[in-house]
């Protein structure tokens, strides 16, 4: 059972995360989870860093063009990133945003426990995978992305980003990405050319498969039932890479999506781009 702490409009909220940009270009958003876009008029690609970490620059409008990452955890107010090794203070700013809060109950089998209270050996387990993960997120590679992304599934938004979550009332992680509930064995194509760079069975994340779209663009893929695809293929825009399933923790059959920029999970609205795909 899942339920929030305000109503949420689902209708209301779908339009918004889903209203076509002008361009195939991710939104920019100034808060927690989103995008900042910054363009410089320099001759050659800058080398762009915020918070030690190398960001993306493509070049759009004759302007090279910063594609930053902004994490959840970050505090309102001026942020500062580095070019070519110099210092720009105050380079954005960061608009706070208030998420709701979701509270979902999990029946309280032996499985369900240790997904809310893990055992020694399912840490052992977890520190390995978190380790494994963070190896495979690290990831640099030099090719253009596509970010005429659509959207990997059809179905019903369950659950937004950003969200507080508590599982049977303990607080744990934000939610960090787009929930999209359909039947088991609904397919999940790729949003974007790219390459496969991890996949597996992960305590919380289930059957999980992460996805290269170059210059530290990756999209992230969990509970899923079936995977289609393996380490170092290539993907295809609407290719066929998974099933949606309910492995890990999980209340039901979803597609849980994640988006990464520069190590940071971002909400994956913003990189919306193609609504032929409708969610119901």
């Amino acid at each position: 059972m899942v339920t929030f702490n305000q109503p949420l409009k689902l209708l209301t909220l779908c339009c918004f995360l889903f209203s076509p940009p002008i361009t195939a270009f991710p939104q920019q958003q100034l808060v927690p989870g989103g995008i900042a876009i910054i363009p410089f008029v320099d001759t050659n690609k800058p080398s762009i860093r915020y918070l030690n970490t190398q960001v993306m620059t493509i070049k759009k409008d004759s302007k090279w063009q910063a594609i930053i990452g902004i994490p959840l955890s970050a505090q309102a107010g001026p942020q500062t990133i580095t070019k070519n090794n110099s210092l720009l203070l105050e380079a954005f700013s960061v608009t706070q945003k208030e998420y709701p809060a979701q509270y979902i109950t999990l029946p309280k089998t032996d499985k369900n426990k240790r997904l809310i209270n893990p055992n020694p050996l399912d840490m052992e387990r977890i520190i390995r995978e978190k380790n494994k993960l963070s190896l495979a997120l690290s990831t640099w590679s030099n090719r253009l992305p596509n970010l005429d992304f659509v959207l990997p599934a059809q179905g019903r938004l369950s659950s937004p980003f950003g969200l507080k979550r508590f599982f049977n009332q303990q607080a744990r992680k934000p939610h960090s990405g787009l929930d999209i509930a359909a039947p088991q064995g609904s397919p999940v194509i790729a949003p974007s050319d790219g390459v496969v760079i991890d996949t597996g069975d992960y305590f919380f994340n289930g059957n999980t498969v992460l996805i290269d779209h170059g210059q530290g663009l990756i999209s992230g893929y969990f509970h899923l039932h079936r995977i289609l695809i393996n380490i170092g293929d290539s993907v295809s825009q609407g290719q066929k890479i998974a099933e949606i399933g309910s492995t890990g923790r999980a209340t039901g059959p979803h597609l849980h999506w994640n988006i990464y920029l520069n190590k940071t999970k971002v909400d994956p609205a913003y990189f919306i781009s193609d609504y032929t795909h409708h969610l119901k």
